[in-house]
């Protein structure tokens, strides 16, 4: 834990506060939250708070889905062959296993291909176009990639071959010229939802068609809880914000994981750890599931997510599961190195404040996680990061970037897409390709651009303040309504409180010589937290002294086992008491 963050602490409105919480009868802490996250109305309060299967959307609000639906359902009814193309990470694999899944629940079958990440790439290739025809596909759906693929769907057109594109990436000027395009981002849709990832996007195709299949009502509702499994692993681990539909989607996709019958997920649950019935949180999926499936593409082949999630076969499962878990570690290890490699070589020439974006290049630097690096290091030095590999012999450099929340990363390529051979990607995190010749120029622009939109106050590291919490309003009612609110995660973390004027209860103990176990006093109250990576800090914490302290409750199963609430609060910063409110 470095030195003490700048805290952002919204104003408070107590009146509102105080109405929000007599009408839901809630207790102040989780009033607090919700109305400075903005559900100020008790009925909107009422929706996050209980999120229903009837919350999700109507498919037919997203445009495109009719023709789409039609041509889907041709397409099954004529035995016609249908083409899965997707992208090699979770959110690509996922989308293959709900799309097909649907399909062959509607009486259709379906192939599906998923591009190597380090041989082929990103997106749609005009080679496996050409494969798709000499193999008589007469209907591609593309998942979790296409919106930037007009010369693939050209192609494609110009040998007989519908396609379907279904994305969730920003588009470029132009749309492909596709059968049809399901995405809530294209210019014109009207969907509520802005925010799917490419699973989510996958789903509402999957929920059009067996929708209409005439089921009984019960049967579309068990089946469209077995699909949000398969589609909250792949919204978690694409980092998409936890609001809305997708909270939906994850609230009941998790809660799906109390009995879980597919083979496939039963093996990925054992390896990651987790107990038979045991329901995983969000950011117990992003950290343990997702990895080993991302592990996947990263450093072999994507189709062993796709395997391992459709066998039906125990053993089948438990080998893949097997694989994927030690290609995971294989994945830390590589991306461990590289960490080393570039933070050793910034101990030699450090990282100023006259470098406003940063771009690391490396030979042999395994491509596959290249983008984790990059996060690694957005965490290190808060401004914008790509991380590249250079291939001397093809004289190229592949790579991915990460930002900070003030940088706008796809814009910043846009602007110089004279620079590259391909690229792509999302505001927070994207993907290019260029000639090694050209990268010294793509730093220099790239820190060109990114001081004339970036201020001083944007490489500040800031926590982000909930609400103010007494002591005496700690409770396990109280916290219970608080953890209630996961899935916790991208545009919904778990919510900060600020207390003022502690007083250190002892000396904090030291466990494993890194993390703290803080005792803090309030007006006669002593409250417990955990302070992990605090033992650095040790010495703001001696016996008597006053402070202020950020900190968040997170869920502790240990403890229920002994007896104990099942509880804690986690220390997230602190500070001289003193300072005020701001």
């Amino acid at each position: 834990m470095s030195a003490a963050a700048c805290w952002l602490i919204p104003r408070f409105d107590p009146a509102g506060i105080e109405q929000l919480r007599a009408a839901l009868q809630l207790s102040l802490p989780a009033a607090r939250v919700l109305f400075n996250r903005g559900y100020k109305d008790p009925a909107s309060a009422r929706r996050f708070l209980r999120p229903s299967l009837d919350d999700l959307h109507d498919p037919f609000l997203m445009l495109g889905m009719g023709p789409a639906l039609e041509r889907l359902r041709r397409a099954i009814a004529r035995s016609e062959k249908i083409l899965l193309y997707g992208d090699y990470d979770v959110d690509g694999t996922t989308s293959i296993v709900v799309l097909k899944k649907a399909i062959e629940l509607a009486g259709g079958q379906a192939s599906y291909h998923i591009p190597n990440r380090l041989k082929d790439g990103y997106g749609m290739h005009l080679e496996a176009i050409g494969q798709a025809a000499a193999d008589g596909i007469g209907l591609i759906i593309s998942l979790d990639t296409g919106i930037r693929a007009a010369e693939a769907v050209c192609r494609a057109r110009s040998l007989g071959i519908d396609v379907i594109v279904t994305d969730h990436h920003l588009p470029g000027d132009e749309l492909p010229p596709a059968f049809a395009v399901l995405n809530p981002k294209q210019p014109g849709c009207g969907y509520p939802d802005k925010d799917l990832c490419g699973a989510g996007v996958a789903f509402k195709l999957a929920q059009a068609l067996l929708g209409s299949l005439n089921w009984p009502g019960e049967k579309l509702r068990r089946m469209t809880e077995s699909f949000l499994k398969i589609v909250a692993i792949g919204t978690v681990a694409d980092v998409v914000p936890l609001t809305g539909e997708n909270r939906v989607i994850v609230r009941f996709g998790l809660d799906g994981f109390r009995s879980v019958r597919n083979p496939g997920l039963r093996a990925l649950l054992r390896v990651s750890g987790f107990a038979e019935g045991g329901v995983p949180t969000a950011n117990q999926v992003a950290f343990r599931i997702a990895p080993r499936l991302n592990a996947a593409g990263r450093m072999a082949d994507a189709n062993d997510i796709v395997n391992l999630l459709l066998t039906r076969e125990e053993s089948e499962a438990n080998s893949l599961a097997g694989r994927l878990h030690g290609l995971n570690r294989e994945r830390q290890e590589a991306q461990a190195d590289i960490v080393r490699t570039i933070l050793d070589d910034c101990l030699k020439t450090p990282v100023d404040d006259g470098q406003p974006a940063l771009v690391f290049v490396g030979r042999e630097w395994h491509r596959g996680v290249v983008g984790i690096v990059a996060t690694r290091l957005v965490e290190r030095f808060r401004r914008p990061v790509f991380v590249l590999n250079e291939d001397r012999e093809q004289g190229i450099a592949q790579g991915s970037g990460r930002s900070i929340p003030a940088f706008h990363l796809l814009g910043a390529l846009e602007s110089m897409r004279d620079l590259f051979i391909r690229f792509g990607g999302h505001r927070q995190a994207a993907g290019l390709t260029l000639s090694c010749d050209r990268v010294d120029e793509f730093r220099e622009r790239l820190a060109a651009y990114a001081a004339s939109r970036l201020k001083p106050e944007d490489f500040v590291s800031g926590i982000q303040v909930d609400a103010s919490l007494e002591f005496q309003e700690i409770s396990d009612a109280a916290v219970a309504e608080v953890l209630d609110m996961e899935p916790f995660g991208h545009g919904n973390p778990p919510p900060v409180f600020v207390s003022y004027d502690l007083e250190v209860a002892g000396t904090p103990a030291v466990r494993r010589d890194r993390h703290l176990q803080i005792n803090l006093r309030q007006n006669g109250r002593t409250l417990t937290l955990k302070g992990w990576n605090f033992a650095e800090r040790a010495a703001e914490l001696a016996p008597g002294a006053r402070v202020d302290a950020a900190f968040s409750f997170e869920a502790d199963d240990y403890a229920l086992t002994r007896g104990y609430p099942g509880w804690c609060a986690v220390l997230k910063d602190v500070r001289r008491a003193g300072r005020g409110s701001v």
